[in-house]
């Protein structure tokens, strides 16, 4: 039972990765359809983000009053309703209506689930729930592709990511049993031990600084997932599909990585897998800061996203064993909405940089970020030295 659970845990993910960048894939088509600007995806896209945090800030009180599954089951179908609505809207104004479930339901998803790995299951598993968010999110576009290819019919898109996110919301439905195998005793199911606010946990020693690493490197992964492109056709003057074929290996090394530091966490702690790929990381971005050419910078991107691979998922897991079980649904909440933030403000802080002074920055910016998001783990590190040896 515990490993069917497990699976519908993966599946769940997969979902929360599907719509991610459906927009950025159908917007040069949708946007004449709906009679929009090019800017205006930005609208919808910082909606969507502003929802993701506020939903991942009160997402220990959701789990604490209703348990995991259902708080799954109801942000699927929140996401699920927001793609429909889109496939079926004419009007930009209710695009942002829509986009308002869509953010909240993606950000109580994340913490649930995150939380309730990092409680009952292993390094190992936490590492490829999120591969399994990659999965989701590279297969969005590829769907998009297809109804795109086949008439420019975007609308298509999303309504055939919503028809399979009612499927996982049924099979979610079916499974609401299945998530009290850890119920007694636990605090995401149980409703008699004392919630820890989000004022509370900010208290903890080192919950800070940790937020602060969940906002450089999800800031640097979104960031670059934005910018390596425009890095490569400015900085290494190659192509526009040479430049988007490279930039996509900085993904394949995030799936690759997170697979292979599942394997890892069984010999390594969470503190080692965080420290070893910031370094990767960080000699990878060295790389590309060089004058090198462009399939050895190439190279060096695919080295990036492997490095950063484990940091994301271990530093998840690791805040059980660091903050203590009783606030880790706050403290990962808090962790979800950091991330979140850094996500919607640092690629917008790296372009209008990047525009001033060129795309040279982009890598250096990076490096900056993980250097900081180096520190700032090793600093909490420091704090609770006795753990996660």
């Amino acid at each position: 039972m515990v490993t069917l659970l497990l699976i519908i845990i993966y599946l769940a993910f997969i979902g929360l990765g599907l719509p991610d960048a459906l927009l950025g894939s159908a917007w040069s088509i949708m946007k004449l359809d709906i009679g929009a600007t090019t800017e205006m995806a930005g609208y919808i896209s910082l909606t969507v983000s502003f929802c993701t945090v506020v939903s991942s800030l009160f997402a220990s009180r959701l789990l604490h009053r209703f348990g995991t599954g259902k708080v799954t089951l109801f942000s699927i179908l929140s996401t699920t309703i927001a793609l429909f609505g889109f496939s079926f809207t004419n009007e930009f104004l209710f695009f942002i209506l829509l986009a308002i479930p869509l953010g909240l339901g993606a950000g109580s998803v994340d913490a649930a689930l995150s939380n309730y790995v990092a409680l009952h299951f292993k390094a190992r598993h936490m590492s490829w729930l999120h591969c399994f968010w990659g999965i989701g999110a590279m297969t969005g576009p590829i769907v998009m592709s297809f109804s795109l290819d086949n008439g420019n019919n975007w609308r298509m898109g999303y309504l055939t990511i919503g028809i399979v996110l009612t499927i996982i919301a049924i099979i979610l439905l079916g499974s609401l049993s299945l998530w009290k195998i850890f119920e007694n005793g636990k605090i995401e199911e149980g409703g008699e031990k004392t919630l820890i606010s989000n004022r509370e946990a900010l208290r903890i020693r080192g919950v800070k600084m940790s937020m602060v690493s969940m906002l450089c490197y999800n800031g640097s992964e979104t960031a670059a997932g934005l910018w390596m492109a425009s890095f490569f056709i400015e900085s290494k003057g190659i192509s526009p599909g040479t430049a988007a074929a490279f930039s996509s290996l900085f993904y394949i090394g995030i799936i690759i990585g997170r697979i292979f530091s599942g394997f890892l966490s069984t010999n390594l702690s969470s503190k080692s897998l965080i420290r070893y790929g910031g370094l990767v990381g960080c000699v990878g971005l060295l790389i590309l800061i060089l004058p090198v050419p462009s399939w050895v910078a190439a190279g060096a991107l695919l080295i990036v996203g492997l490095g950063g691979a484990p940091i994301y998922p271990s530093i998840v897991h690791a805040t059980p064993e660091r903050f203590g079980e009783k606030a880790s649904s706050s403290v990962i909440g808090l962790e979800m909405a950091s991330a979140y933030t850094g996500s919607t403000l640092i690629p917008l802080l790296m372009g209008f940089i990047a525009s001033q002074f060129g795309m040279f920055m982009v890598p250096i910016i990076l490096l900056l970020l993980f250097s900081i998001m180096f520190v700032s783990s090793e600093m909490v590190n420091r704090v609770y030295k006795h753990k996660l040896v």
